[in-house]
């Protein structure tokens, strides 16, 4: 069976999206999903071009993988430079990765307006940049950019671009719908073109202008293409890349192909969330594959048709991508998901015991509440060890208090939490300086609880978010917290929901705390 490889560029490409921002601890994370989902390359960024990357890609070194490969993305040298002085192609191998992807011109009209060059000097621009990266990296990769305007513009021109890319020894030649604006037909037709040009392996880059960005993907694999590049939710410029949520499902149930396991793919709406939740987006529910309502029936001949035989109206059985049906008038989904993550977690539950029910039925009460918990799988473990009667009680919270004094017009707020919580029979009361209020109560929690239990002290508040959950209500919206936390083995996210900021802030550091310590406490019970 034919394979075809994955290669996602939602920390690059998909952090250029106007609504996108991810920390670097953001793109640690979704890394390390991506490569649990089966994703071949992962495009970390372009290291030189901001702090963050930068960093990323420090801290990527010491980053295990069970498959993907890091790949640092950069461009051609300057026009009228060397390569050995060009401060990009010297930053592509600082990162020190397996993998560099370099974009050029394949479009004579961006030679002539964006480089302000000639042809020839682009042609060696390509030629000189791969040759020289390639001496000093295992595999480089050529994005053409623009590939498809270019060849309709001037076809001799584009396709002596990639003669050019081939004979640097680029690994593989990714042509790339920069615009969005090509329709599938034609993506066809001059994929075959270049196909008869060169003997490189090929990818496909589309942007989602004209809402073809999968369509014209598949086309490009129908066409021959090996690689498929994509962002996860089709985050992008402007209208986005193509949807790899859409086009992994396509190629694998639809087009028969390999890509990521079975396995694999029933994390699919996981990740979906997941990316989602890092970017502080709201879940698509109609997202074809993985949205909250791609296998929904509501009422009528569907709910009747749907409950003797589930492909009278779904095409695929939603399980498949870690979606569940759901029938509106009587909800009986959900099973199976509280199964898959209690064996993640490494909980024996089976399907017949009761507590599922309970687990389950917990879990619909706080998301209509406003609870998601994609992103929070601490908060949700800790959901599940409480229905099981199995979470442990390491001390009661008693109340706390958070005070903001300004003292003078020019001068920074001063934030103090006090505390006050009971840990075997001990009440005590501690108060804490930080920078902001969550800041503050969080280092109010530590040092309350430290002195009891020393393993807290390793645990750090890594990354905050809030998101507003009914705008309509103005300063007395439902707000969500979500908080990634860890230590030095590992790292968690807990949730928080409810009207007041802090009260909210409050839930997602407790649970964070509660977190660690019954980690904590299971592992050194059970070594």
């Amino acid at each position: 069976m034919r394979s075809i490889t994955i290669y996602d560029t939602t920390l690059r490409d998909g952090s250029q999206s106007e609504d996108v921002s991810f920390t670097v601890e953001d793109k640690i994370r979704i890394a390390h999903k991506l490569d649990e989902l089966g994703v071949h390359y992962i495009e970390g960024g372009w290291p030189g071009s901001n702090p963050r990357d930068i960093d990323f890609f420090k801290k990527a070194r010491r980053l295990t993988f069970k498959q993907a490969k890091i790949t640092a993305f950069g461009s051609t040298r300057y026009p009228g430079k060397s390569v050995e002085k060009d401060v990009n192609i010297q930053h592509l191998l600082e990162a020190e990765t397996e993998t560099v992807t370099i974009f050029g011109k394949s479009w004579d009209l961006h030679v002539k307006h964006a480089l302000s060059t000639d042809q020839d000097e682009n042609l060696r621009m390509v030629s000189e940049s791969l040759a020289y990266l390639k001496k000093h990296c295992p595999e480089v990769m050529f994005d053409a950019e623009h590939f498809f305007d270019g060849y309709k513009n001037n076809p001799e021109y584009a396709l002596k671009v990639m003669k050019e890319a081939e004979s640097a020894g680029a690994d593989w030649i990714v042509l790339c719908d920069t615009n969005g604006g090509s329709l599938p037909w034609e993506i066809s037709k001059i994929f075959d073109a270049v196909k008869n040009t060169v003997n490189v392996k090929l990818g496909i880059h589309c942007h989602n202008d004209s809402e073809l960005a999968v369509a014209n993907s598949l086309k490009a694999v129908e066409a021959g293409a090996q690689q498929v590049q994509g962002t996860i939710n089709g985050y992008g410029e402007r209208c986005g890349n193509a949807n790899l949520i859409s086009i992994i499902p396509n190629l694998k149930l639809k087009m028969g192909l390999n890509c990521v396991t079975d396995k694999q793919m029933q994390s699919l709406k996981e990740v979906s969330a997941f990316v989602d939740e890092l970017a502080n987006k709201a879940h698509w529910n109609h997202q074809p594959y993985v949205g909250q309502s791609a296998f929904a029936h509501k009422g009528g001949v569907h709910v009747a048709a749907i409950q003797k035989n589930r492909a009278t109206y779904e095409h695929i059985e939603p399980e498949v991508v870690g979606n569940w049906r759901r029938i509106l008038i009587s909800d009986l989904s959900g099973k199976s998901n509280i199964l898959f993550k209690a064996k993640e977690f490494g909980i024996d539950l089976n399907g017949g015991d009761p507590k599922v029910k309970k687990i389950l039925g917990d879990l619909k009460t706080l998301e209509n509440l406003g609870y998601q918990y994609e992103g929070a799988e601490g908060s949700f473990e800790l959901l599940m060890h409480e229905a099981l009667g199995d979470k442990e009680v390491f001390f009661d919270f008693i109340g706390f208090r958070v005070i903001v004094e300004k003292r003078q017009e020019d001068e920074e707020p001063i934030t103090e939490a006090t505390v006050k919580i009971r840990v075997n029979g001990v009440q005590d009361v501690t108060a804490a300086e930080g920078t902001g209020p969550v800041d503050a109560l969080d280092k109010a929690i530590k040092k309350a609880l430290t002195k009891f239990y020393p393993e807290l002290d390793e645990v750090n508040l890594l990354d905050y978010k809030v998101r507003i959950l009914d705008e309509k209500k103005g300063t007395r919206s439902k707000i969500r917290v979500l908080v990634e936390s860890g230590d030095h083995h590992s790292k968690w996210g807990t949730v928080g929901v409810s009207e007041n900021i802090i009260e909210a802030s409050w839930q997602a550091l407790i649970d964070s705390v509660e977190y660690k310590l019954n980690k904590f406490a299971k592992k050194n019970h059970n070594p």
